[in-house]
């Protein structure tokens, strides 16, 4: 059979072991006599058939279903006598079930990883608390021209670093005292405007649904029917830089599109009836913290206040949407989501992405270091790389290892303009799976 789909193209076999082409998924096969085969170019594909000239190109359209890879192993003998064969190697699907559970990951993953020490926890929050009043001391100082823009991308910095150490309070990785984790959080979340219980309760909603279609809370993807309802404006906010990375206040107040409720309103359906008082709490500690920097307004000027303060404050911002996008984003391959009876806690947890920020990194307490956070929040952000690595002979191709980073993560830029260029939204239908392209944007 090889050889005569070779010798119909005018191509002669050598002898020698080919790497079998990349293939896409088997077709339904209405005429057992008739076997068609997608192509790269998802607009046609190859129909191999009895006709006499043995294949044809025909157009379809392109739906993403689940499906299953087709693996060849073949030897054939040409005319001369010559045998060749097709390397039997299965093509890596991402969106197929893993060949490993939960368990297998969690038994590889050193049993210290998961201890989690408050006094070094602590340690972190000091130094960085520390770092954060220097920097404003220090400009305020100085009040240059020369040192504010400099001064504006440290603290920012430095803010999400804030924000990392509460979501780990939020996680209970921080530590195992639950009072510890609720005061800590709410000093550092509410310090940056996050309402801590509010973030809290709907990033557990991310966890336990990450890789859902519909269930996924953050950065969640838009069904094809609703990105094409959505008015150009609402487009250009959501896919051209840098708007989506100043979306997270607004997030905090509205949720994402195709979602309502607030993480301040305790009536919100993000929150169970049980969980009122604790949105409350959170929405109080928000309120003081708005009403202080106010007051602080008044006394050193707003003007300055912006520069200490709010600009800072948005760099955060841009720090925080950046690094979440890109977790489950912007990869050179296409991921899979998942609905229905396709979607297990382990295979959307595997779809997340780890990312070098370079000297960032230790700064940003290895929040990069993401797909073993995702499955295990527990683990400490301590232990993250050193569990990773334990990992990752259990998850194989299923780990994709991260672009190493130069001292700042400038290659980043392109992967996240990139994937809003590209990832606009998702089949209405279908178990598995992966983001399209709108032509026309």
């Amino acid at each position: 059979m090889a050889s005569w789909v070779l010798s119909e193209c005018g191509i002669k076999p050598t002898p020698q072991i080919f790497t079998r082409p990349r293939t896409r998924p088997i077709s339904a096969i209405a005429n057992p006599s008739k076997i068609s085969f997608s192509p790269p170019n998802k607009n046609q594909f190859l129909s191999i058939s009895n006709s006499p000239h043995g294949f044809s190109w025909k157009n379809r359209n392109w739906v993403t279903k689940v499906s299953t890879r087709l693996s060849i192993s073949s030897v054939d003998v040409n005319e001369r006598g010559e045998s060749f064969s097709f390397v039997n190697e299965a093509e890596f699907d991402p969106g197929a079930p893993p060949p490993f559970k939960l368990a297998d990951i969690r038994a590889a993953i050193p049993k210290h990883c998961w201890v989690k020490n408050p006094w070094r926890s602590m340690s972190y929050v000091v130094r960085d608390v520390a770092i954060v009043l220097g920097l404003a001391a220090a400009a305020a100082y100085l009040n240059n021209w020369l040192v504010w823009p400099l001064y504006w991308a440290a603290q920012g910095t430095m803010f999400w670093a804030l924000f990392v150490l509460g979501h780990d309070c939020g996680h209970g990785s921080f530590s195992n005292n639950h009072k510890l984790n609720s005061v800590v959080g709410h000093i550092l979340h509410s310090s940056i405007l996050v309402p801590y219980h509010g973030w809290r309760i709907s990033h557990r909603t991310h966890h336990q649904n990450h890789g859902h279609v519909e269930n996924d809370e953050s950065w969640h993807p838009l069904t094809e029917t609703y990105y094409k309802n959505l008015d150009t404006l609402t487009k250009a906010f959501r896919f051209t830089v840098p708007f989506p990375m100043l979306a997270y206040p607004f997030y905090l107040w509205n949720r994402s599109p195709g979602k309502s409720g607030s993480h301040y309103d305790p009536n919100s359906d993000l929150f169970v009836p049980s969980e009122r008082k604790d949105v409350i709490t959170s929405t109080v500690c928000w309120t003081a913290m708005a009403a202080f920097l106010v007051g602080l307004s008044c006394v050193i000027g707003p003007v300055q206040l912006l520069k200490l303060y709010g600009i800072p404050y948005w760099i955060n911002v841009i720090w925080l949407d950046f690094v979440t996008y890109l977790h489950h984003h912007g990869h050179e391959d296409k991921l899979p989501w998942y609905r229905g009876k396709e979607w297990s806690y382990l295979r959307g947890g595997l779809t997340t992405i780890d990312r070098d920020y370079g000297w960032i990194n230790n700064i940003h307490h290895d929040i990069g270091t993401h797909v073993i956070h995702h499955l295990f929040p527990q683990i400490p952000h301590y232990h993250l790389i050193e569990a990773t690595e334990a990992a990752k002979p259990v998850l194989g191709k299923y780990y994709r290892n991260p672009k190493k980073s130069t001292p700042l993560p400038l290659h980043l830029i392109q992967d996240l303009v990139k994937s809003l260029k590209q990832d606009h939204y998702v089949s209405d239908n279908g178990e598995v799976v992966y983001y399209q392209s709108d032509s026309k944007a």
